[in-house]
């Protein structure tokens, strides 16, 4: 059944107020303050819907202070070939942007980043993600924005990494601070996607300015298909009805659509290149934040 308190004023009001924060944050923080805008948009946005009575806090009231998450605790896994291919062609995709993103980061520490280096980053990625399955949880990546940071503070120790990995690894074995976040209103989260999916869709479109379109016609042909590709499921939701079954959790997304549309077409159309320095820029442009 639809919502009937959907879109009402005072959730629109209230992602409004998130937006306004991260925006005047940005503008007018310096340093770590600004690097943290959005994090503290949803912060003003949590106090504004608790003073406001929209927060239920039940749920951090129950939960407990301390508990350790186990391997398989939810489920045990289920080796369905429909799947498991699914997740391959997920992976091919998250392996392709790692590789830009471990060369963009090879660049800004003045590291020349050999075939060895590309494979044991590879590796890692993909043990992470085996690791986070075992644990229940999503397949882990290596998020441009990560390497992004290295840019933006000049930190370039490893060791930094190590202490925020030991810092999530601590507020993981917390469900009170899970379940405060799951209290937090999806207006206020609503404010908050309007920057981070735009930022999303911003680093898209810098990575396609470094596309060649003058010299190169087929460069459109691949983007434009790709794109088109990648928004059925978003603008036809019911086009896969006709379809088996079995492939729909291969279509439903417009994201492995798109993806595997665009390298398709890229081999295609130009053949596969060994030359990694468009590579790097297309990454650091998508890292300038």
């Amino acid at each position: 059944l639809p919502n009937p308190r959907y879109a009402d004023l005072t959730g629109v009001g209230i992602s409004g107020v998130v937006l306004l924060t991260i925006l005047l944050v940005a503008r007018f923080g310096r340093g770590f303050w600004a690097n943290i805008s959005v994090l503290l948009g949803i912060i003003v946005g949590g106090v504004v819907t608790a003073s406001m009575g929209l927060m239920d806090f039940h749920k951090v009231a129950q939960a407990q202070w301390f508990d350790m998450v186990l391997p398989f605790e939810i489920a045990l896994p289920v080796f369905d070939p429909i799947l498991i291919l699914t997740m391959t062609l997920v992976m091919i995709v998250v392996m392709i942007e790692s590789t830009g993103m471990f060369l963009a980061l090879g660049e800004m520490t003045g590291r020349e980043i050999s075939r060895d280096d590309l494979t044991r980053g590879l590796r890692t990625d993909g043990l992470g993600t085996l690791i986070g399955g075992l644990f229940n949880t999503f397949p882990y990546t290596s998020f441009s924005q990560n390497v992004g940071l290295v840019a933006v503070t000049g930190v370039k120790s490893r060791w930094v990494c190590v202490a925020g990995g030991m810092i999530l690894i601590v507020l993981g074995v917390l469900p009170k601070m899970a379940a405060l976040i799951e209290s937090l209103p999806t207006v206020v989260l609503g404010g908050a996607g309007l920057v981070m999916f735009g930022m999303v869709a911003a680093t898209g479109i810098r990575i396609l300015s470094n596309v060649d379109f003058q010299k190169n016609r087929n460069n459109a042909m691949i983007v434009a298909v790709s794109i088109g590709v990648g928004m059925i499921p978003l603008i036809a939701p019911n086009f896969r009805q006709w379809m088996p079954h079995a492939i729909h959790p291969l279509i439903e997304s417009g994201i492995l659509l798109a993806s595997i549309t665009a390298v398709v077409l890229n081999i295609f159309f130009n053949g596969a290149s060994r030359d990694t320095s468009a590579a790097v820029l297309a990454a650091r442009q998508a890292d300038a934040h």
